[in-house]
């Protein structure tokens, strides 16, 4: 049995689940899956795309993808836990977990509070924790395809590297997103699980707030090497090569999608 698809179809027959799936680069990834073939489980704590349009469930169905809307908070093991098995429950198996929601208030060391901090690191590192947990319960289950049981896409930042400007727990949340998909794949890569992560620079996704003033774009506009700033496509385009077969001998990598910004 091959896992190959064609080139246009890349995701052809599997299924995913994408969590924040509602708005900006979830929503962009679970719209670019199903286009690619996959039945796109979609998780979030609300409907509404945050920038406005269709709910991302109609999205898909009006270009006649395939998928459900579950409404869950990753930050509650019951929900993460309940996910994966309405994935397994409705498309029979589990191919790719897209670890993406979180959240990031724009607050400095003093401006951080205990509740802060522990609600960040809930969504943001704890629910990624549980959500890759919860994969590879499932996929330990599941016969391999070309060597591979599963793949777990997460989504990090290149302020899991560098610092976050006024942005101490978003940051931090996001370095140990890096080091928990290089543990997660190190420790079972030879059961055929592959983990990776794709790590945005700045990407306009329409949310408000003081990283879309526009002073904050100037200078990142300023900062970044390519002419432009990153969208919600260019992070969907990354992981879905990271959730398809043709991510061959590749597991722990952090992959940049920043324009230059971290190679200048």
């Amino acid at each position: 049995m091959t896992g190959r698809t064609d080139a246009g179809r890349r995701l052809q027959g599997k299924t995913a689940i994408v969590t924040g799936a509602s708005s900006g680069i979830g929503r962009a990834i679970a719209i670019t899956f199903a286009r690619h073939g996959a039945n796109v489980v979609m998780a979030d704590v609300r409907d509404d795309p945050r920038e406005g349009g269709d709910p991302t469930p109609t999205a898909i169905e009006r270009e006649g993808g395939r998928g459900r809307f579950v409404h869950a908070d990753v930050s509650r093991w019951r929900d993460v836990d309940a996910l994966v098995q309405a994935a397994v429950d409705d498309f029979g198996r589990l191919d790719v977990m897209v670890n993406n929601a979180a959240i990031s208030p724009d607050l400095s060391l003093l401006e951080t509070s205990e509740e802060d901090w522990d609600r960040v690191m809930a969504i943001n590192l704890k629910g990624v924790f549980f959500g890759c947990k919860r994969a590879v319960q499932q996929m330990l289950e599941q016969d391999p395809v070309d060597d591979v049981r599963g793949r777990i896409v997460n989504v990090s930042s290149q302020h899991g590297m560098i610092a976050a400007p006024n942005a101490l727990a978003y940051g931090t949340s996001k370095a140990g997103v890096v080091y928990l998909t290089r543990q997660v794949a190190a420790d079972h890569a030879a059961r055929g699980i592959v983990c990776n992560a794709v790590a945005p620079g700045k990407i306009e996704t329409g949310k408000p707030g003081p990283a879309a003033s526009e002073a904050a774009l100037r200078y990142s506009r300023e900062r970044t090497p390519m002419p432009r700033l990153g969208r919600p496509q260019d992070v969907a385009n990354a992981a879905l090569f990271l959730a398809s077969d043709e991510a061959t001998f590749i597991t722990g990598e952090n992959l940049m999608v920043d324009g230059g910004w971290m190679a200048s």
